[in-house]
């Protein structure tokens, strides 16, 4: 017998144990899928189910687990959560969150509205949406990071007995969260927010762009904490900017809030364009439109970008040299 003749079998020998090896793999992978969705779906009537016994009442209509053998997903056609007690409630429509065997520890939601909301001592809203998607990557604690992006998101008020009131339209929204450390920072932005007059008493502003940059100290304590309150925190603000058109005010620096609600902050304002900003600003209250006009014409000699401190005391703010008055604690 030649080398090749013996050679032959040794591959056929090979092949066989490679398919084997797949076979007890695949399986293997198969078990752990079916495994990991039994206990979804049992994680998620436990969850129900305590809640119930909490006197809350929440609903994941239709849960299924589906995307074998590629995908986990999760849906439900709608959600619901409803706590008498604390006269809380939202429902929302459908959800899909899913993540697939390429990247198993990312995690693509995508939430269908409308979206209405019950709290005390605030309007019931209706808040919609063209596209709203959230990605996640996965870890022990909070997530390495959270990325929402929103497409078309409106707001109005969702009153029982009377017609809604249209709030906001936003073109375009995005966020990104994620830990540095013990930090949270944030970095978000929007485009072409409108808000009606109706939200404001009648006063109308232009269309505003925003973005911005932060990082709240001790932010993943905070988040694990489930806070009901800012007291007790810190932020660093990078650049918060608002614009309008040329028009465009940014504001940087440390702000935080002791254990009373008081805010402390050393701020910095800078101002692109005061003489558009100063329209801005007079459109959206026009019965000090004459002042408004006259402080920012003072302004603008200082150049098209003059910088002005603002600071904040024990919730006194001045800015400048000009005392803004007092600013009442947070809750």
């Amino acid at each position: 017998m030649t080398s090749r003749d013996e050679a032959q079998p040794k591959r056929r020998r090979g092949l066989l144990w490679l398919v084997l090896f797949l076979a007890v793999l695949f399986g293997l992978y198969s078990a752990g899928w079916f495994y990991l969705a039994d206990r979804i779906r049992g994680e998620a009537r436990q969850t129900i189910a305590e809640l119930e016994r909490k006197g809350i009442r929440s609903d994941c209509t239709r849960l299924r687990v589906e995307g074998y053998p590629l995908r986990l997903a999760v849906s439900c056609n709608s959600l619901a959560y409803q706590d008498d007690a604390r006269g809380i409630a939202a429902t929302t429509g459908a959800l899909e969150a899913s993540t697939s065997i390429l990247r198993p520890l990312v995690a693509d939601v995508t939430l269908r509205g409308p979206l209405r909301t019950l709290a005390p001592g605030l309007e019931p809203l209706w808040l919609d949406w063209d596209q709203l998607d959230i990605r996640t990557r996965l870890s022990r604690s909070v997530p390495d990071q959270l990325t929402l992006t929103a497409a078309g998101f409106s707001g109005q008020t969702d009153p029982e007995d009377s017609e809604p009131v249209p709030l906001f339209n936003v073109t375009d929204l995005a966020l990104d969260l994620w830990p540095d450390g013990d930090d949270i920072l944030y970095r978000g932005s929007f485009a072409e927010l409108d808000i009606t007059a109706d939200a404001l008493q009648g006063r109308n502003v232009p269309s505003l762009d925003g973005a911005g940059e932060a990082r709240l100290k001790n932010g993943v304590a905070f988040l694990r904490s489930r806070p009901r309150s800012l007291r007790g925190q810190a932020l660093d603000i990078t650049n918060l900017e608002l614009s309008s058109g040329e028009a465009r005010v940014a504001v940087s620096g440390p702000l935080a809030v002791d254990e009373a609600g008081l805010i402390d902050a050393d701020l910095s304002i800078r101002i692109t364009n005061p003489e558009a900003v100063a329209e801005v600003l007079a459109t959206a209250v026009p019965e000090e439109a004459k002042r408004i006009r006259q402080g920012f014409t003072a302004l603008a000699m200082m150049g098209k970008q003059p910088t002005m401190p603002l600071k904040i005391v024990q919730g006194n703010a001045v800015l400048g040299f000009i005392p803004l008055g007092r600013i009442k604690p947070l809750d």
